[in-house]
């Protein structure tokens, strides 16, 4: 059998959705898994046993017609018997179609119920500690009365080699690793998903004078001014603890990097979800138009998370997604203050 799962969004829906290929392959072992991602989101997936075969989805099919028909036309060729899209947009609704599968299963929508075999229907509330995340995407590809039988985690898949690596780099940089190593995802992916700068200096400097470490920051050279401005927030002695100067080139690099951490601490997204795919404990700060219980995943004493509807539940009279345009204002409210003393008992 072979089987076309299709997840065209960011890494850590990505990185997530790896469950779906584990699931099938350990239920179908004979079956050739292929995996339709994003380009820049390869590196998450890379040596992933469960996975035969990424196709890559790349800018030029997004923003070119032409390429786009021409892709669709190679799909068509690969003759699958069924398709899985995760994605649910316009995009995998038409790989889906072009596929020619016999079976074709998503979350069902009114619009594109015709174009799909087998509905899967989201739920709002979780049965287990797995998250919504992990659930609905079981859902998937297992039966309702199969969810909790079913513990399966996002993994990432390092080589010796980069393991080694990134050990070697860091000890060159003079990485002390006999005191602990903190990755702080210092940025959220948008502006309405960044905790205000001076807020994560605060949090910053409540992890140098809770245990003597060093810090590391998670972010990429084009965003180098931004994550400036929060060490600029921080005290001395946070200043002195940090080199800003040591991180991933790339993100198979900061994978690496990532494995040598004590825990990781920051704002809810790939960061927090490649950590917790590489058993790395999370202190995770979550948006507060971001619904906490469909991503606080496998939430437990190595993983923790706060939200401001924790703190300040007065503060919604609705759903948290409808509070996107205010997430700045909000954010105002979020002092760390109020998570603290939470923070300080994970560290400890």
């Amino acid at each position: 059998m072979k089987i076309l799962v299709i997840q065209q969004k960011m890494i850590g829906d990505v990185l997530t959705s790896t469950i779906i290929c584990e699931r099938l392959k350990k239920k179908y072992p004979e079956s050739e898994i292929h995996y339709l991602i994003n380009s820049n989101t390869i590196p998450v997936v890379q040596n992933n046993p469960y996975i035969d075969y990424i196709v890559e989805f790349t800018n030029a099919y997004h923003n070119n017609k032409l390429e786009f028909y021409s892709f669709l036309k190679s799909i068509k060729n690969q003759n699958y018997d069924w398709v899985i899209d995760v994605y649910g947009k316009i995009e995998s609704n038409l790989i889906t179609l072009f596929s020619g599968a016999k079976k074709k299963t998503s979350y069902k929508k009114w619009y594109t119920s015709f174009l799909y075999t087998d509905l899967i229907i989201r739920q709002n509330k979780k049965q287990t500690n797995s998250g919504l995340a992990i659930e609905n995407r079981l859902r998937l590809v297992v039966n309702e009365d199969q969810i909790e039988k079913n513990d399966i985690r996002p993994q990432v898949f390092l080589t010796k080699e980069e393991i080694d690596k990134a050990k070697n780099y860091l000890k060159k940089a003079g990485v002390d690793f006999s005191i602990p190593i903190v990755m702080i995802s210092v940025l959220g992916s948008g502006t309405n998903k960044t905790l205000p700068f001076e807020y994560m200096a605060k949090t910053i400097d409540t992890v140098v004078t809770t245990v003597k470490c060093t810090i590391l920051y998670n972010y990429i050279p084009p965003q180098s001014d931004d994550a400036k401005k929060v060490l600029n927030f921080c005290t001395d002695t946070t200043k002195a603890h940090t080199r800003f100067d040591v991180f991933g080139k790339s993100l198979r690099e900061f994978l690496a990097i990532l494995y040598h951490c004590k825990f990781l601490i920051g704002n809810e997204g790939g960061a927090v979800n490649m950590a917790k795919a590489l058993q790395i404990p999370t202190f995770t700060i979550f948006s507060p138009w971001i619904e906490k219980e469909g991503w606080n995943l496998f939430e437990s004493e190595q993983n923790v998370s706060v939200h401001l509807k924790d703190f300040l539940p007065q503060l919604y009279t609705k759903p948290e997604k409808e509070y996107k345009k205010q997430a700045l204002e909000m954010y105002e409210e979020f002092t760390p203050n109020l998570y603290i003393n939470k923070l300080s008992d994970f560290i400890k």
